[in-house]
């Protein structure tokens, strides 16, 4: 092995999984934000063959759960492996425990802990120490990391001192802002690890293991008479832990020249005031207290590394003297409690030291929050907290960085107040998600460096959604290390990679005074200053900066790149910001690309070398005049019309502003309103989707497949048009008989992504130029100010009654009103479209239980959300429970409105006499099977309300709060293929046996699409993904067939691409359906790496190969005495790799591995015609050959 000190720069997740996959044999795994790339890495090195230090390569398993690889780990464990895990937020709880268990069995190991919150009032997948802090009872030893350089060495530490120990230890550092931060560190050699580990521990460790050559029992059942007493039984263990991990961290000194104490003190020798903290926030104190201390100000730090157990004596032994405050910051929230636990502890340890007579003086001790969810911690944040102690009487459970005017808790602090050192080059860029931005500055982060002698640091802002939406890089570089865990606000060099990004981000605030501006533009360098708005000059012209364009996204287009402007960008900010020579960067850049791009071959390589000269070619600056001149004023967020929690709240996010906005402007049970998808207008395609009205047929596909619903349609009197724009596009109706019936088709061009599954699935070309159809995409920018203008006339037309439109066609369907609309999906998006149409046929009688994933992301992500509401004020009634829970949690609404059901009918029934017969008839009797008698049972219910509200009678009071349940509701359980095939298959295969009414929509893409790609049992075979960085090498789970092995349940597998009116009937028979249902939607996804654009045509190329068969199977036919099973697929006509060799998840395995590629492929062909095998001849039985309906 190689065994040479470097510096590399890489993030902490990387960082820590270096050392824990080089010190264990077993890896057990499971993907959960921000934790996953954890185990990826290991993955990747498990199949690649890398060894760990003893000469092994490591076991690497993924599980169904968190809970499944706790699990694992604990059996692995007991019989003598040395094993780890990699988890986060509800992936750490649901491992709690087993590792109540690990713990109390004295057995050595190391969780590695990317920070993150818990789900309260909403998920959030960002940092902070709620998870951890929910898990500090355990019984684990629970050691902090501050940084990237840190994690990476206590990784090791901590598996030194558990083998040491036989305590189980925590590791932990802050999702996102250490997990997902690069920076430079020195990487730990092999014989630097080697050398920290004494194998006779781990002898020992074996020897304590299950063994039926020695035998023993190990998890007993114990009673009252000597539990209490076994539990006391470990004190001596944890005792000893102190000074075990601080020898430990001595040796690794000696070892290294890096020196860690368990609690670190850095400030004034006489500090009067200190801070005690943990993680990346002692970072930002750190760097505070030396510029104070500079000034003369007596303050100090305490960087606490061990958490539990905590030692008395190694604090006190640094706690300085002199200190009269102490402020104590937690990163998490304990409602209720007098205090957050490391507050708590702090005050007892000191309460007990004063006691004891171990200190002369007991300091003012406060505690405060900072940094929930990754909110930003700063300098001025850390020196707010410190003016805060200089007052008389400090306030105690204090916010900082946050405006609490409700409980009043939050602290003044100067968000100015700066202390990057002089000479640290900080650049921005903003991009779109999946753009390339982030992947091309990781890149220069690694040039720079890797190839230079300077200090790096890069950190990364984007939403949950990732794909689509803004992202911000943050890169410092440095002569020394850059020890600053927070964001930029004041840049040298700033990127615009999306021109409009200028209009709905307030980027410019953050330059500085004579700073770089590139902006990616479609006008040249002589037409854009006249096309930015005024006070985008003025902020260009006042701080003197200098103004750079490049058209990236033509540069990209004719270069063949499509949307990715990564390379062009790049190449621009190496050509701007002089970090590096011109020539050396670019020839930096190219040796980059080759390394990246050679396994495509040579072709590939040259094409990217030639963007990079044509980017240098096309860059030009932009000669400033000496003032302002343009009389563009900046758009507003939102429209006027946008109700004003939209105003006031939902713009504030938008605009990036969310961290302003105080507490009272937030919802305190998380219930936001629905519908605010609609006033983001995000404008991110260049290219829309636009009609040819005297060349369409009307079919109503494009509409179907939407994966965005920008494509509406609508009938109407054609006297209408008399106030209609000049250009507004108008047919007649392709229906006989309607001569005064006019057909417009209208997109909502600002919400179009240009993702062209439209334009893929459109039948009709122009008989003229068989390059142009029915839909084309076209440049947005020429169009855009007259869609505005048709929009609004379109929206004015009557919505088209639903009691006349024809549920039963897709042509019908494009009438009905979408109640999921401009999502934060990615372009092209698979799962989508199902979402959609299942609004529009029940979407106003429709609750959604959403597991976690992509589809709750997309769907309940602020700042806006997708699901809608009709002109009535009716529409989806959404949540998101977790995702394991997600079957449960949806049978639980269905309950719920049955008992309900059941009671408002019981009421009705009792009011009978009060309420007339007929009216009581006509609400008890109403089948509610069609849209027209669904109609007339909710005109029943307006003059039942009536009624009821001249009534006083408790009775009239109590049906008045069940009343809406007398329309039948319809309850749709949606998530992924994760969800139902993994962590909630347990859940959903139970739910699906009780014989309730709900309805299951499985998206499935095949993999773990939110996390990033990883293998699901929904996985093909001969698939690659994360965590089968080798190829799946079993086959993909039947859900289809296990769920209609009980008989009473109604199946349909689906995949609109290739049979659109399929989906459609299987949606309507299973809401028809009186009992469980399930249909399984075949969604494609980026992370199969396809060509977006045709993603209609790899669903039907899936059905084509038999890869994904339609089906539907019909309890109800059963009971008819008929064949419940129908194949709805013809034989295949085509070879499963004619398929799968379109998607690089099948394709990339030829290139790394083609004999087991072929292997596998064969392998997959197999399983394909065994599988249609089995459904042709089920497609051939009698009824009485399938499971009888009870």
């Amino acid at each position: 092995m190689e065994d040479r000190i470097k510096m590399i720069s890489i993030d902490g997740n990387e960082a820590v999984a270096y050392i824990a996959y080089r010190v264990n044999e077993v890896c057990a795994i499971y993907p959960i934000t921000p934790a996953s790339p954890m185990a990826e890495h290991t993955d990747e090195w498990s199949t690649a063959g890398i060894k760990n230090i003893w000469g092994n390569i490591p076991d690497v398993i993924e599980m169904q759960s968190e809970g499944g690889a706790a699990g694992v780990v604990h059996g692995a464990l007991q019989t003598g492996a040395l094993v780890t895990t990699f988890t986060a937020s509800q992936g750490l709880m649901l491992m709690l425990p087993n590792m109540y268990k690990i713990a109390g069995e004295l057995t050595s190991t190391v969780f590695h802990v990317a920070a993150r919150s818990l789900a309260a009032q909403a998920l959030s997948i960002f940092g902070d120490h709620s998870d951890v802090m929910a898990a500090r009872t355990t019984g684990f030893a629970i050691i902090a990391s501050a940084s990237v350089q840190e994690a990476h060495d206590m990784a090791l530490i901590c598996q030194v001192a558990t083998l040491k120990s036989r305590i189980p230890f925590m590791h932990f550092f802050d999702g996102f802002r250490t997990s997902h931060e690069v920076n430079k560190i020195n990487l730990l050699t092999d014989g630097q690890i080697r050398a920290m580990i004494d194998d006779t521990l781990i002898y020992a460790h074996r020897q304590r293991s299950l063994n039926p050559d020695n035998p023993f029992i190990r998890g007993t059942a114990q009673n009252p008479d000597v539990y209490f007493q076994a539990r006391e039984t470990v004190n001596p263990y944890y005792s000893d832990i102190p000074e075990i991990v601080q020898k430990t961290m001595d040796d690794f000194g000696k070892l290294t020249r890096r020196n860690y104490k368990l609690y670190e003190y850095y400030g004034d020798t006489e500090a009067e005031r200190i801070i005690i903290i943990m993680a990346s926030g002692a970072e930002v104190v750190h760097e505070t207290v030396k510029k104070l201390t500079a000034s003369g100000e007596k303050v100090g730090v305490i960087k606490v590394r061990l958490y539990r157990p905590f030692s008395a004596k190694h604090f006190l032994e640094v706690l300085p003297k002199t200190v009269k405050k102490i402020a104590v910051l937690d990163r998490t929230k304990e409602p209720g409690s007098t205090g957050e636990p490391f507050y708590q502890d702090i005050v007892t340890i000191m309460a007990e030291a004063y006691r004891l007579g171990n200190i002369g003086m007991f300091p003012q001790i406060v505690g405060g929050r900072y940094g929930l969810s990754s909110k930003e911690f700063t300098p001025g944040m850390a020196k707010g907290v410190f003016d805060e102690l200089k007052k008389p009487a400090p306030k105690n459970s204090f916010t900082i960085g946050i405006n609490d005017d409700v409980s009043y808790t939050s602290i003044a602090y100067d968000p100015a107040y700066d202390i990057i050192p002089e000479g640290t080059f900080s650049a921005l860029f903003f991009g779109l998600g999946s753009d390339g931005t982030v992947g091309a500055n990781k890149n220069s982060i690694k040039i720079i460096g890797e190839g230079t002698d300077l200090y790096t640091q890069g950190y990364f802002v984007y939403d949950s959604k990732k794909s689509g939406t803004q992202t911000v890089s943050h890169l410092r570089f440095g002569k020394n290390p850059v020890n600053a865990p927070y964001l930029i606000r004041r840049a040298d060099f700033i990127a615009s990679h999306k021109f409009n990004f200028i209009e709905k981000v307030q980027m410019l605030r953050f330059a500085k005074q004579g700073a770089t501006f590139l902006l990616n533009s479609p006008y040249g360098a002589d037409k854009v200053w006249d096309r930015l708005p005024f006070p985008i000059q003025e902020q260009i012209v006042e701080k003197k900066l200098k103004f750079y364009v490049i058209d990236g996204s033509g540069v990209a287009q004719a270069s063949g790149l499509g949307t990715k402007i990564n390379t062009i960008m790049q190449a621009c900010f190496f050509a701007l910001s002089g970090i590096l020579p011109k020539g050396e960067a670019i020839e930096r850049i190219k040796k980059s690309i080759k390394k990246t791009y050679g396994k495509k071959g040579k072709a590939v390589v040259e094409q990217n070398f030639r963007v990079v000269d044509a980017a240098l070619e096309n860059l030009f600056e932009v000669k400033v005049p000496a003032r302002a001149t343009g009389d563009i004023p900046l758009p507003p967020t939102v429209p006027p019309e946008a109700p004003e929690f939209v105003q006031q709240v939902t713009a504030m996010m938008m605009r990036g502003d969310g961290d302003e906005l105080p507490v009272s402007k937030l919802p305190v049970d998380g219930t936001y309103p629905s519908a605010t998808t609609r006033w983001e207008k995000r404008n991110l395609s260049d290219q829309v989707a636009q009609w040819e009205k005297d060349t369409c047929i009307q079919c109503g596909n494009w509409s179907f497949v939407c994966p965005h619903s920008v494509i509406r349609s609508k009938f109407y009197n054609k006297e209408y048009l008399e106030t209609a724009p000049k250009e507004f596009p108008s047919a007649p109706i392709n229906a006989r008989g309607f001569p005064e019936t006019r057909y417009t088709l209208q997109v909502y061009v600002e919400d179009c992504t240009g993702c062209n599954l439209c334009v893929e699935v459109c039948p009709v070309t122009d008989p003229d130029d068989e390059s142009i159809k029915a839909i084309n995409l076209r440049p947005r920018v020429p169009v855009l100010e007259q869609e505005r203008e048709n929009i609004s006339f379109f929206e004015s037309l009557p919505m088209n009654d639903r009691d006349k439109v024809d549920f039963s066609s897709v042509r019908g369907t494009q009438f009905l009103e979408p109640l999921f609309e401009f999502s934060g999906a990615c372009a092209g998006c698979g799962e989508t479209p199902y979402i959609k149409v299942l609004t529009q046929l029940f979407g106003d009688r429709l609750i959604v239980a959403n597991a976690t994933g992509c589809s709750s992301i997309y769907g309940g992500n602020q700042p806006t959300t997708p699901w809608a509401v009709n002109q009535q004020g009716r529409g989806p009634a959404w949540s998101n429970s977790l995702f394991e829970d997600n079957a449960e949690f949806g049978l639980g609404m269905r309950i719920t409105a049955d008992n309900h059901l059941a009671m408002a009918r019981g009421l009705v029934q009792h009011l009978s006499p009060a309420l007339g017969e007929e009216l009581t008839a006509d609400l008890l009797n109403n089948d509610q099977l069609y849209e027209s008698e669904i109609s007339r049972q909710r005109e029943a219910i307006a003059v039942l309300k009536k009624k009821l509200a001249q009534m006083d009678k408790v009775e009239a009071e109590k049906l008045l709060s069940v009343i809406d349940h007398l329309v039948k509701r319809s309850v749709w359980l949606v998530g992924g293929d994760g969800w139902a095939y993994d962590i909630g298959s347990g859940g959903l295969d139970h739910v699906l046996s009780t014989g309730k009414n709900v309805n299951v929509l499985v998206l499935d893409t095949e993999v773990y699409s939110n996390t990033g790609g990883q293998m699901s049992k929904a996985t093909p075979t001969a698939a690659t993904a994360k965590f089968a960085a080798g190829g799946k090498k079993v086959g993909k789970k039947d859900l289809a067939l296990q769920a209609i092995s009980y008989g009473n349940v109604y199946v349909a597998q689906v995949a609109m691409g290739a049979n659109a009116q399929q989906t459609l009937l299987a949606m309507r028979e299973a809401e028809a359906y009186p009992g469980p249902s399930i249909i399984l939607a075949y969604s494609q996804c980026i992370a199969h790496g396809i060509d977006m654009r045709k993603g209609m045509t790899q669903q039907k190329l899936a059905v084509d190969c038999g890869h994904w068969p339609l089906l539907r199977y019909n309890p109800t036919l059963r009971k008819m005495g008929k064949s419940p099973f129908v194949l709805d697929s013809p034989r295949p006509t085509i070879k499963l790799k004619d398929y799968a060799y379109n998607e690089l998840r099948y394709k990339i395995l030829t290139r790394t591995h083609p004999e087991e590629a072929e292997r596998l492929m064969k392998a997959a062909q197999e399983l394909v015609d065994l599988r249609w095998k089995t459904y042709v001849d089920m497609s051939g039985w009698d009824a009485k050959e399938f499971s009888p309906v009870m």
